[in-house]
């Protein structure tokens, strides 16, 4: 089997700088990747709260700048590379693949992010890839001149209703409460804009459908007013995300919605086994926040495999 010091689940902004910092420490880096490297922000229109981009940076090309720079100090990359288990060995790890390639890796650091949640209602599942979307960098384009919804009230839901702006007519946002929770200076321009429409204290009952595509939302009112059925051409679901941790499950503590706990390092109850991302149990989820806590496990994963070489030594 092929050995390593480093194997990095994950290519986001956490697994990418994971990368760059132990692969500049010159330890034998490899990050698996399921797509291509940049993870959720690839699909990000743009990023304006990235130090050093003072107007801002599409998602996609900070996601390159990001896998460059790594790769220029030696990380390699095994993309679509979807990892299927995760075991102790010893002290180190046997990463497997779906082809059944094994690694050994003297340290392990998850950077699997999360994925947007469902809202688990009559006709999502049916009408997905028919008016049913999650993405609105990837999907938005196809609602030219059309009218859609975006569901949730937080940073994510109103820039995507902000991107969406570009291409459709119309555009609510659907909020189960009577204020968002994204940021102000998010809010401000999601009310100036003429093309949005908030319905406020209200929630997705079921899509309805109508010649296989999507027709409109039934919303159920949480404030004791009438329901009503919204006609719409497409909908983006923005309601917070769930973790890809199913790997560690059983290999170290989780917290009751999943999420990896890890301490100021991002160790994880497991030596040897580190996290960092939107994996983790975290109350801020950004690119900037990735990008320290890879910084943060790296380097500690780094000394983790320092020791250990120095005590067999």
């Amino acid at each position: 089997m092929e050995h390593i010091d480093m194997a990095i689940i994950g290519g986001g902004p956490a697994g990418l700088t994971a990368a760059l910092y132990s692969a500049r420490a010159r330890a034998k880096t490899v990050v698996f990747e399921t797509g291509l490297p940049g993870g959720q922000i690839v699909t990000t229109d743009w990023v304006e709260n990235y130090p050093a981009f003072p107007e801002g940076i599409s998602g996609a090309e900070l996601g390159e700048l990001m896998h460059r720079q790594a790769e220029h100090f030696g990380a390699e990359f095994r993309t679509f590379a979807s990892i299927e288990s995760i075991e102790a060995h010893g002290l180190d790890f046997i990463v497997t693949n779906s082809e059944d390639e094994k690694v050994v890796a003297h340290a392990v650091i998850l950077a699997t992010g999360a994925v947007p949640k469902r809202l688990h209602v009559p006709g999502e599942a049916e009408f997905t890839g028919r008016g049913v979307s999650w993405c609105a960098t990837c999907d938005g384009a196809l609602f030219r001149d059309k009218t859609v919804a975006v569901i949730g009230g937080g940073d994510a839901a109103v820039e995507e209703a902000l991107f969406l702006t570009k291409f459709a007519a119309k555009v609510y946002v659907v909020h189960r409460r009577d204020a968002l929770r994204a940021t102000k200076c998010i809010q401000e321009r999601c009310f100036e804009n003429e093309k949005i429409e908030m319905k406020w204290n209200r929630v997705v009952a079921e899509v309805t459908g109508a010649d296989g595509k999507v027709s409109g939302i039934q919303l159920k009112a949480t404030n004791g007013d009438p329901d009503e059925h919204l006609p719409l051409d497409g909908i983006f679901i923005f309601v917070g995300v769930e973790p890809k941790s199913e790997l560690v499950r059983g290999m170290c503590e989780l917290d009751d919605n999943g999420f990896v706990k890890i301490d100021h390092n991002g160790l994880t109850s497991y030596p040897g086994l580190y996290a960092a991302g939107d994996v983790t149990v975290s109350d801020l989820k950004q690119v900037v926040t990735a990008a320290a806590g890879g910084a943060s496990a790296a380097f500690e994963a780094l000394r983790y495999i320092d020791e250990r070489t120095c005590s067999i030594g």
